[in-house]
């Protein structure tokens, strides 16, 4: 099984993660319904166990808190995928919500980047998030995961769908990307 946990400690925030790649329950204690409701559909979606145990200054606001826990869970997958070996490498998924759709194209390729196209939709609030943060989480789980991700909004209206598109495409791009298909590391330099 492909699993790692991963702890990170700070003034503002206390979050443990513990994730396996290859299947398992979701098992949420994060101050935040929206963003619970969305790390379980990419844990759903993307086929993966995800425990998560976040304490944060919410009282100020979400913003280190979402931001933390995209740290801590790229780096929970950089760690579980290990040398990576035999690993498909990339993954791509469109996911309509309703009136939203958004692609995530991905590269688990050890270089670290992250590009919205489309990216000036996030405004508003969806239940108790800031829908600002969404980006945020997401350039923080690619640079800590070593992963190259695009994310391209095509539609957008209401910003629960939205959200929600967001991460079904990355979990859903995340899975094709990681699952094992082969034997060796997939690149010509034998390394990622």
């Amino acid at each position: 099984m492909r699993t790692a946990t991963v702890t990170r400690k700070t003034k503002e925030t206390e979050i443990s993660i513990t994730l396996c790649l290859d299947g398992g329950e979701f098992n949420p204690n994060i101050p935040s319904g929206f963003l619970t409701h969305m790390l379980d559909a990419l844990a759903k979606h993307g086929g993966m166990g995800l425990t998560v145990d976040a304490k944060g200054d919410v009282h100020v606001d979400l913003h280190h808190t979402v931001e933390d826990i995209g740290i801590v869970l790229g780096k929970a997958l950089k760690k579980a995928l290990g040398e990576k070996k035999g690993i498909t490498r990339y993954g791509l998924a469109k996911v309509p919500m309703d009136e939203s759709l958004v692609e995530v194209c991905l590269d688990i390729s050890g270089r670290p980047y992250f590009q919205i196209h489309g990216g000036d939709v996030f405004h508003g609030q969806a239940g108790d998030l800031n829908l600002e943060l969404v980006p945020e989480f997401f350039r923080a789980l690619a640079f800590n995961a070593g992963v190259t991700m695009h994310m391209s909004v095509f539609a957008s209206g209401n910003g629960h769908h939205l959200a929600e598109a967001c991460f079904k495409a990355c979990a859903r791009a995340l899975k094709e990307a990681v699952a094992v298909t082969g034997v060796d590391v997939p690149s010509t330099k034998a390394s990622l």
